[in-house]
Order: structure tokens, then sequence, then C-alpha cells
């Protein structure tokens, strides 16, 4: 199987599924090194007790845990869904080469919101950004999700 970004995408997507799993918003991320996975992580903000925990920022975690370096510089993130400011933040400080992100979030994201534009500025490391991959099933896998969590609710 070649490993492209549809390919990666669905690793993320699994990461997501698992998340659902334990009741959590279905976002999932892999951390990529030279076509290999090094770190992958689904939400778990209600799980840990963390507002923290999101899946880029786990992933990121582990995967600098494993090479034992906190800079990932070269690699890639894959991840269901466009990150907030947070993660973005967090890609940048460990020099992410690359983000691979499905589903847009305009309600959060930090591109569509407009956000990125107003502080690209102050950042001094420049990620390369690809969106729309896998974006149908990443996206109704968070419709779904809410839609569940809002009939439950009734």
């Amino acid at each position: 199987m070649k490993k492209d970004a549809a390919y990666f995408m669905k690793k993320a997507l699994a990461q997501a599924e698992g998340a659902e799993k334990r009741g959590e918003v279905p976002v999932g991320a892999v951390v990529v090194r030279d076509g290999m996975v090094i770190g992958r992580a689904g939400n778990s903000p209600i799980v840990d007790q963390d507002p923290g925990a999101h899946a880029e920022i786990k992933a990121l975690r582990r995967a600098g845990r494993k090479i034992g370096a906190y800079r990932l510089n070269g690699c890639e993130l894959y991840v269901t869904l466009e990150p907030c400011l947070m993660c973005y933040s967090a890609m940048v400080h460990a020099r992410i080469a690359k983000l691979v992100y499905g589903a847009g979030d305009p309600k959060g994201g930090v591109f569509s919101t407009g956000v990125f534009a107003r502080v690209k500025h102050v950042y001094n490391h420049r990620i390369e950004v690809e969106s729309g991959v896998l974006a149908e099933p990443a996206s109704a896998l968070l419709s779904g999700f809410f839609k569940a969590r809002r009939n439950k609710n009734k």
C-alpha cells in the first residue's frame, strides 16, 4: 500500500474512532517521520481531565518521547479536524514541517476563523499546510457524534 496523505489520514481517523468510543469528541492525529508513524492519539480532555489533551498535543508528546526530543524537525502531522490556535502553536514549537488536516472547523479552526491571518507574524517557523484530505469521512464522524449527543439530551 502506498503511504500517501490518505493512508496516514486513515490512521488518524482510526484514532478519532477510538476517541469517540471513549465518549470524547472524535478527533485523531498521527505524527509521521520518514514514512513511519512515531506518535498517535485521539482526543481525551474528558478522560484525562486535561483541557490541553487534544489529539494533536498528545500525538506530538508521544512522538517527542519516542525520538527523545521536543523538536520534531522534518515530521508531518495528520489530523482529522483543522487545529485550534493552541495546537497550531504547539506544532510551531515542535518545528513540524507539514500539517495535513481533514475537515475544516469554522468555529474553532486556526485558519477558518481567520485567527492565523492575524497572528502569523509572531511565528518564527512556517508550516506547510494541506487541507481537505478525507474531509468527508472526518466530517461525517464529527457530525454523527454531535447528532447522537443532541438526540441523547432530548
